[in-house]
């Protein structure tokens, strides 16, 4: 399993391109994986054959670890080592203790770590102390992990973690956030029962949720990049207040230059689309608003000298947010050219994890599918997003008169913890008039 950023301690199998017994060439894609980063085809780093597949789709192991044989042309394939290293997590022994420990916070209570005693009563070393198993835990932690626990009090070390090695997951931090304030003295109730709601609500796990068995259905388990969405969305609206701002954009300029200028960017292969003007218009605006560029850390404000925007993708299985990174620097024609390739990359799992971290704002573009607008929701831990909707011909008012013109609703959302209505708007305005007063000769 491959190192995919710094932060990263452990991968999901998604699936085997190869099976045993297939050649494989040096560099040919060997199987896909899927991080809390990105998501990614990983190169074989040999020729040979493929001899063994120790860890299966589906599976999460920590970085490093073994997860196939490769014997090299006309070598014998090498028995596997009876067991894994004592630091390495099997997959099979990781699996069982994720389960373990999401149904002990179900269940309401937590595994508890005791320290071995001697004969004279005594704590014995267990190859680390108690002390450095809570550092290490909390080491392993990610920083989104860390910042929600601040956010909420909450010490990482009284939690059970999930992960690989006792990593803590923001699946564990979240579950113990939402079930500590219901926990209670006695007898652990059942699954169904433990679930306590301020408002009364039916538990997802209950039958009455679940709809019962009848009925014709089909059950298929969340794929890896859909439970990383559903995890980020539930942060997002748990950490953001979330405010949304509409405003109605004239691109009859926009367009009139795409038209121009179309044939002259094909002729240098890139694409002349609405998405260039709309990058160039916000990186001018991020300049004049920094505050919207910006993060929250605690109690602090961080500015980011940076413009790196994210341009959300659609892909089959889900959504991915690569990032084009110092986008201040650039101009239409290296916004139209980075743009595409990003979502070119992005589409064919050939993006890098740096490729998809470090964003400072996001646009993201459901008009391409004829959404008027939309309400997007935050990536955290930015503060604002663009939601693009369709781009088309309306009647409108102009001096008194219908026209006919080129026209979009742009939506802002912002986090009202930072960013104030009056900001927004005056943002958006902005936004507005750059569009609607494109000067050509930036093309």
């Amino acid at each position: 399993m491959p190192q995919m950023g710094e932060s990263i301690a452990e991968g999901t199998i998604v699936r085997w391109l190869k099976k045993v017994g297939d050649t494989v060439d040096r560099d040919e894609p060997l199987f896909e994986i899927s991080t809390d980063k990105v998501d990614a085809e990983i190169p074989s780093p040999a020729a040979g054959v493929l001899t063994e597949i120790t860890a299966h789709e589906g599976e999460t192991v920590a970085v490093n670890s073994v997860v196939a044989n490769i014997a090299a042309d006309g070598e014998t394939a090498a028995p596997a080592p009876p067991s894994a290293p004592a630091t390495a997590t099997q997959p099979k022994k990781g699996a069982e203790k994720a389960a373990a420990s999401t149904q002990a916070q179900a269940d309401g209570a937590g595994p508890q770590e005791r320290p071995s005693r001697g004969s004279n009563g005594s704590e014995e070393s267990t190859g680390a102390s108690q002390l450095s198993k809570e550092d290490l835990r909390r080491q392993k932690s990610s920083p989104l992990v860390r910042r929600i626990a601040r956010e909420h009090n909450v010490d990482i070390t009284q939690i059970p973690g999930s992960g690989i090695g006792g990593r803590v997951t923001k699946h564990d931090i979240l579950g113990f956030i939402e079930t500590a304030p219901a926990a209670s003295p006695g007898p652990s109730p059942s699954r169904d029962t433990a679930y306590s709601d301020p408002v009364g609500r039916v538990p997802p796990s209950s039958p009455a949720m679940r709809g019962g068995p009848a009925g014709n259905v089909e059950i298929q388990p969340l794929s890896v990049m859909r439970k990383k969405i559903a995890e980020h969305m539930v942060t997002s609206r748990r950490t953001s207040a979330h405010v949304h701002s509409v405003f109605h954009v004239n691109f009859s300029t926009i367009e009139k230059i795409r038209q121009e200028k179309k044939s002259e960017y094909e002729r240098t292969g890139a694409k002349l689309t609405y998405m260039a003007f709309i990058a160039k218009a916000i990186v001018d605006a991020l300049r004049r608003y920094p505050i919207v560029n910006a993060s929250i850390d605690g109690d602090n404000v961080v500015y980011k000298k940076d413009i790196n925007l994210g341009i959300a993708v659609a892909l089959e299985s889900g959504l991915i947010v690569p990032v084009l990174k110092h986008a201040d620097e650039k101009n239409l024609l290296g916004l139209s050219r980075g743009i595409s390739d990003l979502a070119e990359r992005a589409r064919a799992k050939q993006l890098k994890p740096e490729e998809v971290h470090d964003g400072t704002f996001t646009i993201t573009n459901p008009g391409q599918f004829g959404a008027q607008f939309g309400m997007p929701i935050i990536n955290q831990p930015q503060v604002a997003i663009l939601g693009v909707g369709t781009i088309e011909k309306r009647p409108v008012v102009v001096d008194d008169a219908i026209a006919i013109r080129t026209m979009a609703y742009l939506t802002l959302g912002f986090d009202h913890r930072l960013i104030d209505g009056a900001v927004a708007d005056e943002f958006m305005a902005f936004v507005k008039n750059q569009l609607e007063t494109f000067d050509a000769s930036q093309v």
